[in-house]
């Protein structure tokens, strides 16, 4: 891609026959650029991904896109666990608790066009991590903006529906369980609001009511009202996930 800078990272492997059909966003939980980079470049750490971004916009390119990087870990989107062959990672240098600067939204708004155009890729299908890990992942986290990638087509977003009753009620864990699932989260089909389903609804406040607590809690009727309806404009099926 122009304007990358190539520093190869040695983490990285067979896509086992896949194709790349979903983009994971992810920040560095680091305090620098650079020291991320040294991370996903140290053979000693076993992770990686294909780009790294800096707070100035820097592009960093460590892994050919035609090569599986080990950014994901454990999870699942759509019903597919091998999520690292057959997704791009996009890293973003940040902390986890700061602001995303324009330069680097710039510099990823550039990349995510042209890996859209390489692998037809759709804006559905441009993810959190913690959206296929949330009981490990926070990030990209609350302050990432969703809302100013799906205004140039290059993520989705819903604004909440108008509640039809008070939405302030608890909503019912297996009724958000559904949605979810619907939706191309990990969700269980407990009927409980366990751990892994209040770590569920944390990732999903984050990614599409951040201005909502992120702390583990039940969605509420108005949240799931919302989760339902981005899981009927958005289906996130197996058929969808397993192009290759």
């Amino acid at each position: 891609m122009s304007g990358a800078i190539d520093h190869p990272s040695p983490n990285h492997g067979d896509r086992r026959g896949m194709a790349p059909d979903l983009v994971l966003i992810h920040y560095t939980a680091m305090q620098t650029a650079q020291a991320a980079l040294e991370r996903l470049c140290d053979p000693a750490f076993e992770v990686s991904a294909h780009y790294l971004i800096g707070e100035d916009g820097r592009l960093w390119r460590l892994v050919d896109e035609t090569r599986r990087a080990w950014h994901a870990g454990a999870g699942a989107w759509a019903g597919a666990t091998d999520v690292n062959s057959r997704s791009l990672g996009v890293e973003l240098a940040n902390p986890g608790d700061a602001p995303f600067p324009l330069p680097q939204m710039r510099a990823l708004e550039t990349l995510l066009d042209a890996m859209a155009a390489r692998w037809r890729i759709p804006p559905e299908r441009v993810i959190g991590h913690a959206c296929m890990a949330p009981e490990r992942k926070l990030d990209p986290g609350p302050r990432f903006d969703w809302r100013a990638l799906a205004r140039g087509g290059r993520a989705i977003w819903l604004d909440p529906p108008t509640p039809a009753r008070d939405g302030r009620g608890v909503a019912e864990p297996g009724a958000t369980q559904a949605a979810a699932r619907r939706a191309g989260y990990p969700a269980l089909d407990t009927g409980l609001w366990d751990a892994p389903t209040l770590a569920l609804a944390a990732a999903f406040r984050a990614r599409f009511r951040p201005w909502e607590r992120e702390a583990p809690a039940p969605l509420t009727l108005a949240g799931l009202a919302h989760l339902e309806a981005i899981s009927r404009r958005w289906p996130a099926t197996t058929a969808t996930c397993l192009r290759v």
